[in-house]
């Protein structure tokens, strides 16, 4: 039981929903009103859907490509800490504009990926699957994603209601969290290698 609460928060964690709140508004700023729900709907189930297929296909891949469990460890680190850095550091809400006519819904990128289902996300749940069960991480993944998908539901009103400051704040404090999970990934990953 404490390893599934564990990898619904650090799948939760690493989906960075108040994080993606700006960037989420800022690539449904052209949509209508009342599209935006279905929308951000449509897009966290399509990074649902890539998420259970990883979950699901993941390790054929790391076989096909001859990829161990400890390179994808440091590799997910290392990609994370980036990332977290990045929720640190950064001020620029600009990179969740859509590239395309801003006329046009979003669709696919950049909202299901790599917002939610990107990069450090799927290689969470490659670890995740790794360590755990596959129905364990499964009832993970889908636990998470109605989490994240509570609170980008509420992008707006919670835009709103917490302002920039506080949006900023909860954004820092999720990246510093990611920071430390992303050393303990590689650490993990090193201490795996050393083994053999």
């Amino acid at each position: 039981m404490d390893s599934f609460v564990s990898a619904i928060i650090t799948l939760a964690l690493v989906m960075d929903g108040f994080g993606n709140i700006p960037l989420f508004i800022a690539a449904l700023k052209k949509v209508a009103p009342e599209r935006r729900t279905f929308v951000i709907f449509r897009e966290l189930m399509i990074a649902l859907a890539i998420m259970v297929f990883f979950l699901f296909c993941g390790k054929w891949f790391l076989h096909a490509f001859g990829i161990h469990s400890y390179s994808l460890s440091i590799a997910g680190g290392i990609i994370l800490f980036l990332i977290s850095i990045n929720l640190v550091f950064s001020t620029d809400t600009s990179a969740g504009e859509p590239k395309s006519d801003p006329k046009d819904e979003p669709f696919i990128v950049p909202l299901a990926i790599p917002l939610v289902a990107g990069p450090a996300a799927l290689s969470m749940v490659l670890i995740l699957a790794a360590q755990n069960s596959k129905i364990v991480t499964l009832g993970a993944v889908i636990c998470a994603s109605i989490i994240n998908m509570a609170i980008l539901m509420c992008s707006f009103p919670l835009s709103k209601l917490l302002g920039q400051r506080g949006l900023t704040a909860i954004e820092r404090l999720t990246g510093m969290i990611l920071i430390l999970m992303s050393v303990d990934m590689v650490l993990g990953g090193i201490a795996e290698f050393v083994k053999l």
